[in-house]
């Protein structure tokens, strides 16, 4: 029998991290777990190891690491911990890696993954701010290392489920007319337009169907969330802008659809939870257990449907402007909203204007083209420079 593969799991006290470790513990004859990280909950991370036993963990600062590194050895683990972006990209490349799961949230994710790209490693990306920013960059890195990618966002998951195999020779060849990934519409989708200047983080995380940290719950309320998805799916599916679509679907059942030039329309159905999408990627093209239950459609009852607005949802706009410009508009648009949430969950700003952020950085920023990591890093860091400065003129 074949040795389990050895995974590595950037962010694994998140959502994904957790549902990701407790996939592979239903499963130990096929997956082992050789190193985790971990930014902020270091006593989490700590417990995750005793139970996992990876061989190495990686922190964000030393102080941390030598704290945490005494903890293991109490514990009697040999476990190794690193520290920072060196050892984040370390466990990524390393030799004995099969598959990486990268799910950091926001740009501090990009390194490690394309280090993991660059050695050929199996690639389950949950980490969507590495193809916003560096989508060009990424996708040929995936091509030279001959990278298998697989999206982990259950939208994208669920496009590939409903793809071609062989969609990589473009939409047009396969037949597919249109992407369409469904959004939940998020806590705010029947609110009226003149509350949501006092909406709070409390509220704005709070989504209706999905467990998720608080920044990325935010994104799903001003659906920015779904703006970089748009971006993210045209990369990983070789699609224009104007042929991806979003649709409003508050049971979050259907996960997305893909829309075929004979009429036919392919959708994925399950229950909201992340273990589907990850069982799924870390098994392709095999299926396993995720411990997820199966759908029942009679207590459901009803999938509804709406297009979303964009005098609500201004964000949506603003991403699809930036997926047309393309260069550094997407990732002047993502560091924008980084900044502009961080405030909003800080208590800084008010929620519409995470919107006012964005819009300000993108109109003042011109567009260049990214034909580097460095460009890119450059693109990222003017727009937080110029995000700050609408902060110290119109933060609380």
């Amino acid at each position: 029998m074949s040795r389990p593969q050895q995974i590595t799991v950037l962010g694994a006290t998140g959502s994904i991290g957790l549902s990701t470790l407790d996939v592979i513990a239903r499963h130990p004859d096929r997956y082992q777990v050789y190193a985790l990280s971990g930014f902020t909950r270091l006593r989490e991370l700590l417990a995750l190891c005793v139970r996992h036993t990876p061989q190495f963990a990686v922190v964000p600062e030393a102080s941390a690491a030598r704290g945490l590194q005494d903890d293991l050895r109490a514990a009697g683990l040999s476990t190794r911990v690193l520290v920072g972006e060196e050892g984040l990209c370390q466990v990524a490349s390393d030799p004995e890696v099969d598959a990486v799961m990268a799910a950091i949230v926001g740009a501090a994710g990009l390194r490690p993954t394309l280090a993991a790209v660059e050695t050929g490693k199996k690639i389950l990306l949950a980490n969507k701010e590495a193809l916003v920013m560096s989508g060009a960059l990424f996708m040929q890195a995936v091509r030279k290392s001959g990278s298998v990618l697989l999206p982990i966002d259950s939208e994208h998951n669920a496009i590939f489920q409903c793809m071609p195999q062989d969609f990589a020779r473009g939409l047009g060849a396969v037949g597919v007319r249109r992407i369409l990934l469904t959004a939940s519409g998020g806590p705010f989708r029947q609110t009226p337009m003149a509350e949501l200047a006092h909406v709070t983080p409390d509220q704005a995380c709070a989504h209706p169907n999905w467990s998720m940290g608080r920044k990325i719950s935010v994104d799903s309320a001003s659906m920015m969330n779904k703006g970089l998805e748009l971006i993210e799916a045209c990369w990983l599916f070789d699609a224009k802008p104007s042929q991806v679509e979003g649709v409003i679907h508050p049971q979050s059942v259907i996960h997305s659809l893909v829309d075929y030039i004979d009429g036919s329309v392919l959708a994925q159905l399950g229950n909201p939870d992340m273990r589907t999408p990850i069982a799924n990627a870390l098994a392709w093209p095999e299926r396993i257990d995720s411990g997820v239950p199966p759908l029942d459609l009679f207590a459901i009852a009803r999938l509804d449907f709406q297009a979303p607005d964009e005098e609500r949802f201004p964000c949506l706009r603003l991403a699809r402007q930036a997926a047309e410009a393309g260069n550094s508009a997407p990732a002047m648009l993502n560091a924008a909203n980084e900044v502009a949430v961080a405030a909003f969950l800080d208590g800084r700003v008010r929620y519409p204007q995470i919107a006012s952020i964005i819009e300000e950085v993108l109109n003042l920023e011109p567009v260049v083209a990214v034909d580097d990591l460095e460009a890119v890093f450059t693109a990222d860091a003017k727009a937080r420079e110029l995000a700050g400065q609408w902060l110290s003129r119109h933060g609380r």
